[in-house]
């Protein structure tokens, strides 16, 4: 292949050569499908839609989640007005990509044209590959259905006026970038000032994009400022822009807007910025002790500041190389120094520096480490658009908000994901070499028509992107490959066989690239350029353990197989173990691709600045079906299935069953496999029934040998079980990947909740050596809004759940202080009470409020179905606890004051109760409960009707309530697969099933995220 037009080739659709009747759709078999999705607080309906049109091999869960989020809603001719075909949404977007390509002299014939198309929708429908979100809601709007939208202040390059124009409507282009990178300079008015920058992030955070800023160029507080004066410091600003995102949001949800804060380490705020979310995680514990809500979107987390950004601080070379000499040498220092005045400048000893740090990230999960010359050693494009290598202007300063993306400032990335597991035939145990270099090669043609065809927010952004071009191809659901190939996650193998693939990515859309530009010329500053590119290009293929020195005699040059400019040696493929694998076909493409790419790429350059990223993937490998995202390993072993008909049906891993065959068990042995991990009860609520998991974990399982049990490991622990992924393990399969990858890798390292702060520091400084550009930290239950135990007060550390009788009488002794009663009274005879049911996960309880002849509440049980379990004594100690305090005349509303905001297990979304409908532990549900019986229903989710929540009616309320018909709303209780982030509810249906995504969340229910991509 040397030219573009060998490109446009059928591969799977050569059966329409043969029969011109035929067109791509009839390669699919169709099926019709109801798609239905409600708010699971408000239970209002979201998406109704009736008979969509989908290819017959499309999960129910795909369905609902193009439907609702990608479909056309409105202003589409015929006599629906919407979508309601995955047909008119793949010709939508394909159209207005080979149209864009026909433009740009890309496509030259009929024959390339249909080609391309063919091939590019049945890739599509096949699940092969996913275009971001963006590119569902809008491509080719206009072109298909004539919709155009407003004029809303976009921007794109005129190539043949050689300027930037202004956009006349929302859709003649495509806005298909999710990924942006902003910069922000030292002054209050005017372009790209501090003021500017409030009105460029909502732009975005309006559409749903997000935004990453390094903000080291802002003078620190006491800074002396030209009129006169001292400035208010970073710090002040970046929480007004904090602020700002809170209330924007994005895209007008109500989800936190994607947004990523950099500073370089050796800012004088520096320590300030290290530990602004900590201390605010602080205020939000303390808030809960006071009775405010802890959920993410409470009380508590709107009062503080610093919620709506991944914070991350950029560590030089230097600075780690100290780190890394602390033990020799603790008095390491470094100079933090003034942007424009001296005088603010100190010195400061790195193990301060590194210990807050550490300390801050294992409390809360930020701020995350980049490592600014690990970024910067891999810059394909240093000399910027004016050739000045070290002007800190064209230096990597920042990534977008999930960190994969990773360029110059002011420009953008439109991003794209290949299914990779659709490539691997599990019957001939062979990975399909020709179609995946083939896809590769039509998603890098579509990224760069969406480009040419594209539009902007800003003008500085429609520029630059037109000058550098930078796409962002990734893949998603290498865990089943891994799974089925029989490779542990955590294994030389897994990582080698990923750096494969990644590299032939890379390497192919680089080759690819080299090709456009030999058509219509490469990105406009390649020249200045190319030698910084081809160097970064030259150990990208070192990297693929491409032979340099051999390869450069056959160009006449003269290259060492020694990496250049970088002070650390990379991870190589090891085509050794490749043979061993049999796999020895792959490595021989890795290594033939880069040498393609170089060659061709010396001689006629690049279209595009960068190629390839690795994104969380989270709504569109939803769409495709995939078993897992990105690079992530398996959350479970458990699948939930939804069926067309409403619910789900419980089922196993299907990659499981594929890899048990391949590693020689037997169908009997499988099925007593599978019916392990599988064993289920069957449980009836209210005419309800369903079957639920008892555990989920596959280690013990009947024949499973130990051998392959690691095979089998997820990220976090399954059920009971005990394996789960060293935090290492994820590590070092980014470090595999890195050297092979144009930008970066969104990656969260997950931690046990036991982890140590020196586990933090051992996993961010072998990162660093490992040459990872940076990387995320999350310990389980660091966020306040996670499962955490807290303290009865802010001087005492023994949690409730832990206190004896006597402590809990004592309490209720210093409760009463002060209080004229003294003498206890116990009731006697027949009481008349109130019980109220709820269910908190899968355990009901039963809380009983009885009152005194003269209507005070004289005691309260707690009971559960739990009969003698260790819960159920602890509600009995809890209930007599309670019951004396109320006899001894301790206020009701201070109990309820006491109990209220606890956290521990278990905890989270309310069944069989008509007003609570969250709680953060069963002591939180009796506060609630107490004030129900007091009038109070201002902490409960639902009021009663007519309730006015200005008065407080004090009192029996039994009789108001036992008057009130009661009707329960039934809300399905699913077992969460995943690393589930407690208190976190979906921006776009309110699900409480939201997993951590990369360095984002995801919605397991309908796939929205809280990202970018």
């Amino acid at each position: 292949m040397d030219s573009i037009k060998d490109l446009f080739k059928r591969y799977y659709t050569k059966s329409l050569e043969k029969n011109n009747n035929k067109t791509v759709y009839d390669l699919f078999k169709w099926k019709k499908t109801d798609v239905f999705l409600k708010d699971h607080k408000t239970h209002k309906v979201l998406v109704d839609m009736k008979d969509l049109e989908f290819p017959e091999q499309y999960s129910q869960n795909a369905c609902d989640i193009i439907a609702s989020k990608y479909f056309r809603k409105a202003g589409v001719p015929g006599k629906l007005g919407y979508e309601n075909s995955m047909k008119s949404v793949a010709h939508r977007m394909v159209n207005f990509w080979r149209e864009s390509l026909k433009d740009e002299g890309l496509i030259k014939t009929e024959e390339e044209s249909s080609i391309f198309y063919d091939e590019c929708v049945y890739g599509l429908l096949n699940q092969m590959y996913a275009p971001n979100s963006p590119q569902w809601f809008n491509t080719g709007l206009k072109l298909s259905y004539g919709i155009k939208g407003v004029k809303q202040g976009n921007y794109y390059f005129d190539d043949t006026l050689n300027k930037v124009m202004e956009c006349e409507d929302s859709y003649t282009r495509t806005q298909a970038s999710a990924c942006f990178i902003l910069s922000i300079e030292d002054k209050l008015l005017g372009r790209h000032s501090i003021s500017d920058q409030f009105v460029t992030e909502t732009k975005l955070f309006k559409g749903g994009s997000g935004t990453g800023t390094n903000f080291s160029t802002i003078r620190a507080k006491g800074e002396k400022l030209s009129g006169g004066g001292s400035s208010s410091g970073l710090m002040s600003f970046l929480k007004a822009l904090d602020r700002n995102a809170g209330a924007i949001k994005s895209g007008g949800t109500t989800r936190r807007a994607a947004k990523m804060v950099c500073l370089d380490v050796n800012h004088p705020e520096i320590m300030d910025f290290i530990s602004w979310k900590s201390k605010e995680e602080d205020k939000v514990r303390a808030l809960g002790k006071m009775g405010y809500d802890m959920d993410i979107d409470g009380e508590a987390y709107e009062t503080v500041s610093g919620q709506n950004s991944n914070n991350s601080v950029r560590f030089s070379n230097g600075f780690m190389g100290k780190v890394d000499r602390l033990k020799a040498n603790p008095d390491e220092t470094i100079n933090l120094t003034g942007r424009v005045d001296s005088k603010v400048a100190k010195t400061e000893k790195v193990k301060k520096i590194w210990d807050i740090f550490n300390t801050s990230a294992w409390k809360c999960a930020d701020p995350a480490p980049q490592f600014s010359d690990t970024f910067n050693a891999w810059h394909t494009c240093p000399a910027g658009e004016d050739g000045k290598v070290n002007a800190s202007y064209n230096s990597i300063n920042s990534t977008n908000p999930c960190g994969e993306y990773a360029f110059l400032d002011n420009t953008s990335c439109n991003l794209a994901s290949i299914n990779i597991y659709k490539f691997y035939d599990t019957d001939k145990d062979i990975f399909d070499i020709k179609g995946y270099l083939h896809i590769i090669s039509l998603v890098q043609l579509i990224l760069e028509s969406s480009i040419h065809w594209g539009q902007f927010p800003t003008e500085d952004i429609a520029r630059k992107t037109h000058l550098f071009r930078t796409t962002g191809l990734g893949i998603s659901n290498i865990a089943s490959l891994f799974m089925v190939m029989g490779y542990p996650y955590d294994s030389n193998e897994a990582r080698t066989l990923a750096a494969s693939l990644v590299g032939i990515l890379t390497g192919q859309s680089y080759y690819v690239s080299s090709l456009m530009a030999k058509e219509v010329g490469s990105f406009e500053k390649f020249q200045i350029n190319k030698p910084y590119m081809m160097k970064v290009l030259r150990n990208h293929a070192r990297a693929a353990s491409v032979d340099m020195e051999s390869f450069s005699k056959t160009i006449g040059s003269s290259f060492s197989n020694e990496f250049e400019g970088l002070n650390y040696t990379p991870l190589k493929v090891d085509h050794e173990l490749l043979k061993i694998q049999n796999l020895s076909y792959i490595g021989d493409k890795l290594k033939s691709c880069w040498i393609d790419a170089l060659k061709s790429g010396a001689k006629f350059g690049y279209r595009n600045a960068q190629v390839t990223v690795i994104a969380p993937t989270g709504t569109i490998s939803f769409a495709m079906d995939c078993g897992a995202t990105s690079i992530e390993p398996f959350f479970s072993h458990i699948v939930y299935k939804k069926l067309s008909g409403g619910g789900f049906m419980t089922i196993i891993n299907p990659v499981i069953t594929i890899a048990l065959k391949k590693l020689g068990y037997t169908t009997e042995q499988i099925e007593d496999i599978l019916s392990y991990v599988l064993e289920k009860e069957t449980v009836t609520e209210n005419d309800f029934t369903y079957e639920k998991i008892l555990d989920g974990k596959i280690e013990g399982a009947p024949h499973l040998k130990d051998e392959h049990l690691d095979i089998f490991d997820t990220s976090n622990k399954c059920g009971s079980g005990e394996r789960y992924i060293d935090p290492m393990g994820h590590v070092k399969m980014v470090a595999s990947i890195t050297p092979l990858i144009s930008g970066s890798v969104s990656k969260t390292v997950n931690l046990p909740k036991n982890a140590s702060i020196q586990d933090f520091k051992d996993v961010i400084l072998s990162s660093w050596k490992l040459g990872i550009k940076g990387i995320a930290l999350y310990r389980d239950s660091s966020k306040a809004a996670q499962p955490l135990n807290t303290s009865l007060s802010a001087s005492d550390n023994i949690r409730l759940e832990d206190l004896t009788y006597n402590q809990l009488l004592n309490k209720a002794r210093d409760l009463q202080k002060g209080v004229k009663y003294s003498k206890r009274d116990k009731p006697v005879g027949i009481r008349m009470g109130t019980t109220h049911p709820a269910q908190i996960d899968d355990v009901k309880i039963y809380t009983t409020v009885n009152r005194s002849s003269s209507g005070e509440i004289s005691e309260i049980y707690i009971t559960t179905d739990r009969e003698g379990t260790i819960i159920m004594g602890l509600l009995n100690s809890l209930s007599k606890a309670i019951s004396v305090m109320l006899q001894y005349h301790v206020p009701a509303q201070d109990i309820s004051r006491m109990l209220r905001g606890q956290k521990y297990e278990p905890y989270g979304f309310v069944q069989k109760h008509p007003y609570i409908k969250y709680v953060s532990s069963i002591s939180d549900l009796v506060s609630k409960i107490i004030d129900i019986e007091l009038g109070d229903f201002s902490k409960c989710q639902v009021k009663p009707e007519n309730y006015d929540k200005d008065s407080l009616i004090l009192g029996n309320s039994s009789t108001e309530l036992n008057s009130q018909k009661i009707n329960t709303t039934e809300i399905r209780s699913k077992k969460i697969d995943g690393e589930r982030i407690y208190g976190s509810t979906c921006p776009n249906c309110s699900s409480t099933r939201m997993v951590r995504n990369g360095t984002c969340m995801v919605c397991l229910d309908c796939g929205s995220t809280t990202g970018c991509s």
